[in-house]
């Protein structure tokens, strides 16, 4: 509160003009942020898997068989247990916990002052936030290191994702931003069809012991995941997002004042 008091910070979103974005002449940059997440995330993941195999920690997804002198499945988290893998796998599931984050704020801004009912926006914040936190465990508790803890942070990022992926094509549906609600709504209800489809297969093929099928199911539910957070720039394009900082003064507003009197400046320009 003391710092809130001397510094106020809030994040206001615009919409460019009319013209711009749907006829392609002008975008906001902040639609790079989604594809950046998801491009980077995957690359660095495939280098875990790439850098795994070379060091004969685990056999390939295309495998019909168990390698000579190999032990694990390619499970995700497996190839990144050990060194030097598991060096770059905490560094991406870093950098993916943080834009993610960024981007749950992001879009909770952006969809505030459309949603009547808050609760379904609040919910998604929350959701993809405790997803993101799972995020950091996955990285930074190697399963062979702690595996209960790994295992709460695959619980959080798998169960918390999903719901988030759910509550996302709805509230796509339900605001219909520039009247493409159905445009980008259904291919983000067919995506979180397949994630929770592959959810609940991945743990199915888990508790049968048939790990190598539960591995591809696993690799192809989080290129889902990435996919799905890929077509937050459709919306993000339309919007630019500007820090405002004040100076301390004697009348000022608190933070979720400011916050909710600056969305008021916002335009929908449909």
């Amino acid at each position: 509160m003391c710092f809130l008091k001397k510094v106020l910070g809030s994040i206001t979103t615009a919409q460019p003009k009319r013209g711009t974005g749907m006829d392609g002449k002008k975008c906001s940059v902040w639609m790079f942020l989604p594809l950046v997440f998801t491009l980077f995330t995957s690359a660095g993941l495939w280098i875990v898997y790439f850098i795994a195999v070379e060091d004969d920690k685990i056999f390939p997804l295309n495998s019909a068989e168990r390698k000579p002198g190999v032990k694990h499945a390619p499970y995700i988290s497996i190839a990144g247990d050990e060194p030097p893998a598991s060096c770059v796998f905490s560094q991406v599931m870093n950098m993916a916990a943080f834009l993610a984050l960024v981007v749950a704020v992001l879009r909770f801004i952006q969809l505030k002052p459309k949603v009547l009912n808050p609760w379904l926006n609040i919910s998604g914040l929350v959701a993809l936030c405790l997803a993101s936190f799972g995020m950091t465990l996955l990285g930074n508790f190697q399963l062979m290191n702690d595996e209960e803890i790994h295992n709460v942070g695959t619980s959080l990022t798998f169960g918390f994702g999903t719901l988030t992926c759910w509550i996302q094509a709805a509230l796509t549906l339900k605001v219909n931003i520039k009247n493409e609600g159905r445009k980008i709504g259904i291919p983000r209800v067919i995506l979180s069809a397949c994630i929770t489809l592959c959810v609940v297969l991945y743990f199915i093929l888990m508790s049968q012991g048939i790990h190598m099928y539960a591995a591809r199911v696993q690799w192809g539910l989080v290129m889902c995941f990435l996919s799905y957070f890929g077509t937050f720039a459709v919306e993000f394009r339309h919007y630019r997002y500007e820090i405002v900082c004040s100076e301390y003064q004697e009348n000022f507003l608190s933070f979720s004042e400011s916050l909710s009197e600056a969305s008021e400046y916002q335009t929908d320009q449909v």
